[in-house]
């Protein structure tokens, strides 16, 4: 006997490590278990808790109504006392057989909710241990995804116990799929059916694949055929983000580049991690701004903000500047604030000098200027009356900086409501819709700068729709930028005379992106005529490209092509001309107002336009100098724009503020004035030396052709229109005549015969009219 109590003694410990080891084997087959296997796991032991709850009820009861049973033959036992009504205690008996049942309902309501919550806590990702909650069809890897159909035979296995002979032979279900959709397979079949019919067609958002899923997770509507109803499960994607339920693979990359242009990019059901921040952080000249992540797009984005147009914030910042030395404060609107940088840099540059104004119409930009300026440590106030608080955010040493006022307003109306010094367009396209309302109410020798991005029609590619927008009829050229500013400038001049004011053009600049023109206001209906004489038609030749503008007149000429320089019309038959327009003739930069430009960009630090800003110098003089003495405006004491002195700090006692001058200085200066307007106005438009060389020919350097070209009595410069444009004021006969005359031949022995007449050709029509000793 103590053997055999020996042996149970050892076979007891054995038995319990057996146990434990299955207790651990089910308990990693039921933690890899696929959710649709754990669901129904789960409602098997609830309807077993269930079954074991109301088996304890039914004792419970039992025992209960056996109790005052036993109380009742044992009555007569009992002193009077403790003898009880026999009703009494039924009662109470009832009562807490009632209390019981109540607690055995709670206790499975929260059994059913823990049970139905479980397998939603189990919806992670397998790939990785992040506690975002996903749908098992979005997963990192195929690697993942295959891992699921282990996980989903598992569990299979584990709740029929191997009775299914597909699952015991070694076969694999699809965790995507139903099981009268895609059968059980093995391995090899079931990897191709993954990858083909679910990886394949996923759609990618940040690293994860959101893999199109089979499963019952959407009902399509159902199919009514007669009598019968069929009710089926669509193939669906499941969103990362919203979680919602989409069918179409383009439907949901629409879905998605929607959720990315909202700045949406972090699931809303993320629990454990903080959401990160959807804006990003950009710094510009000392100035930061958030923007959001396709802050490139214009069209998708409430806060465009394009980094190209650096060139054109730093010129209107030494514009402003420049004002600024005029008159102080400055009232500025900047009509389209978009992230409000423009206004910011502003603030930062000029201080206290100016009153800045952001105005945009989109509610969303409107919060993100707030940001920005409280990113800055800048004030900002709702309304000229109303100053929000924000001096917790301001710190120390930046209280120098004035407040700015953010509106939310059409451009329209609030140019029409407020007076303004510098007023700011920068629409997206054109910007036709808002010049009335900016000229309204603009101040006397305030300024008005106006950006335009609608290049596609500037630059004669929809001419059709330059006719919509400018009314000018245009063709493609050899100077198109330059007509596209001139276009520009002629749509401004219309609209300030519509307004009883002319304007000056301070400079006008057309790069790739933009068309950027700056203007001075003149009130009154003398300067509005003058400047409405100065929008003419252009004659251009579309033979040789020679173009000259239309004499003024209201006598109609019977041959028009005699004002054009060439004689393509008489040489060749049928129409050589072409008549476009209505353009700007008058001149697009004012020296003075350069120079300033210049110093003020030195100043601040400005690199980048100094280079642009000393071309557009020589193009206003129409010179090849390029040595720039860096001064003040002071040593300038006899400036002037527009035909206004203009007041500098060293020069106040010849200049009177607001451009009112003594009659003395008028007399004593007029004709001075005007042989200074007349000698300064630069030709119009340019050639390019590549469009005019000669075939055949090596054509020289293009500095050296300048200088040949000054040499013969022509004035002269570079132009920023053009890399390889010539400004000048020589015929177009004439400036192939020197071009070829300083070409050398590309092959000395064996040039074209075409090529040696055209030289001699433009050799003869240069005879007498310069030597070599001149050049």
């Amino acid at each position: 006997m103590a053997a055999e109590n020996g042996e149970m003694l050892l076979f007891r410990p054995q038995s319990r490590l057996e146990e434990e080891e299955d207790d651990e084997e089910e308990t990693e087959a039921l933690n890899s278990m696929d959710v649709s296997t754990k669901i129904e796991i789960n409602q098997y032991g609830i309807e077993m808790t269930k079954k074991e709850t109301e088996n304890k009820e039914e004792e419970t009861e039992q025992e209960m109504i056996e109790e005052p049973n036993r109380n009742l033959l044992d009555t007569s036992s009992e002193s009077p006392r403790d003898s009880m009504d026999v009703s009494t205690k039924m009662e109470i008996n009832q009562h807490d057989i009632e209390m019981t049942k109540k607690e055995t309902e709670n206790k499975e309501e929260e059994t059913e909710q823990e049970m139905i919550e479980e397998p939603n806590r189990n919806l992670l990702d397998t790939s990785s241990e992040s506690p975002r909650e996903k749908h098992i069809s979005i997963q990192r890897t195929l690697a993942d995804l295959e891992k699921l159909a282990d996980l989903k035979e598992g569990i299979i296995s584990a709740v029929s116990q191997n009775t299914d002979p597909h699952v015991a032979g070694g076969k694999k279900p699809c965790p995507l799929c139903p099981e009268d959709k895609f059968k059980a397979c093995y391995g090899p079949k079931l990897h191709r059916h993954l990858q083909n019919l679910h990886w394949k067609v996923s759609v990618e958002f940040e690293g994860y694949r959101m893999c199109i899923c089979h499963l019952p997770c959407r009902p399509v509507k159902p199919n009514v055929a007669g009598d019968q109803i069929s009710l089926k499960m669509g193939a669906h994607y499941h969103c990362i983000i919203c979680s919602a339920t989409i069918t179409r693979r383009t439907d949901m990359v629409g879905h998605v580049k929607r959720h990315v242009n909202k700045g949406e990019t972090e699931s809303r059901y993320s629990s454990a991690h903080a959401p990160k921040s959807a804006h990003e952080v950009l710094k510009e000249a000392d100035t930061d701004i958030q923007v959001l992540p396709n802050y490139s797009s214009p069209l998708k984005t409430d806060s465009y903000f394009n980094p190209k147009m650096k060139l054109n914030r730093q010129l209107i910042v030494c514009t402003l500047a420049v004002l600024a030395e005029e008159r102080k404060p400055l009232e500025c609107l900047d009509a389209f604030g978009a992230t409000g940088i423009m206004g910011l840099q502003w603030a930062k540059h000029l201080g206290n000098s100016v009153k800045v104004t952001i105005n945009d119409y989109n509610e969303n930009s409107v919060t993100m200027i707030h940001e920005n300026c409280h990113l800055n440590k800048m004030k900002v106030m709702m309304s000229s009356k109303e100053e929000d608080d924000c001096d917790e955010t301001v710190e120390e040493g930046e209280e120098n900086f004035p407040a700015i006022e953010v509106t939310q307003m059409d451009a329209n109306v609030i140019m029409h409501l407020r007076a303004f010094d510098f007023i700011h367009l920068d629409p997206f396209g054109s910007s036709v819709n808002y010049l009335d309302a900016a000229f309204r109410n603009v101040r006397n020798l305030g300024i008005v700068s106006v950006t335009s991005t609608d290049i596609s029609s500037l630059y004669s590619k929809a001419q059709h729709v330059a006719q919509r927008h400018y009314g000018c009829n245009i063709v493609r050229t050899e100077y198109y930028k330059e007509l596209a500013v001139r276009m520009v400038v002629a749509a401004v001049a219309r609209a300030a005379a519509r307004c009883n004011k002319g304007i000056e053009v301070l400079f006008a600049v057309a790069l790739e992106h933009f068309v950027l023109v700056a203007v001075r206001v003149l009130r009154g209906p003398s300067p509005a005529d003058d400047t409405v004489k100065k929008i003419q038609y252009l004659i251009h030749c579309q033979w040789c490209e020679e173009r000259v503008f239309k004499k003024e007149g209201n006598m109609i000429e019977e041959n028009p092509y005699r004002q054009l320089p060439c004689d393509c019309h008489s040489s060749m038959t049928g129409k050589t001309a072409v008549e476009l327009g209505p353009l700007w003739s008058g001149s697009l930069f004012n020296t003075g107002f350069l120079r300033r430009m210049l110093f003020e960009a030195v100043q601040y630090g400005l690199d980048d336009i100094q280079t642009l800003l000393k071309t557009l110098l020589c193009e206003a003089e129409c010179t090849t100098h390029k040595q720039f003495s860096i001064h003040g405006p002071s040593s300038h004491n006899k400036q002037e724009e527009c035909g206004v002195f203009i007041k500098t700090p060293d020069a106040a006692a010849d200049y009177v503020v607001h451009g009112k001058r003594k009659s003395s200085d008028m007399n004593k200066n007029g004709v001075k004035r005007q042989k200074l307007e007349s000698n300064a106005e630069h030709p119009a438009f340019y050639y390019n030396i590549h469009r005019h060389s000669i075939k055949g020919m090596n054509m020289p350097k293009l500095n050296k052709f300048l200088c040949y070209l000054s040499q013969a009595g022509y004035r002269v410069s570079r132009t920023h229109f053009d890399p390889m444009g010539v400004r000048t004021n020589a015929p177009l006969v004439q400036f192939k005549s020197i071009l070829g005359k300083y070409s050398t031949p590309t092959y000395i022995g064996g040039q074209s015969e075409g090529s040696v007449q055209a030289l001699e050709h433009s050799q003869a029509g240069t005879e007498g009219d310069f030597t070599e000793e001149s050049i």
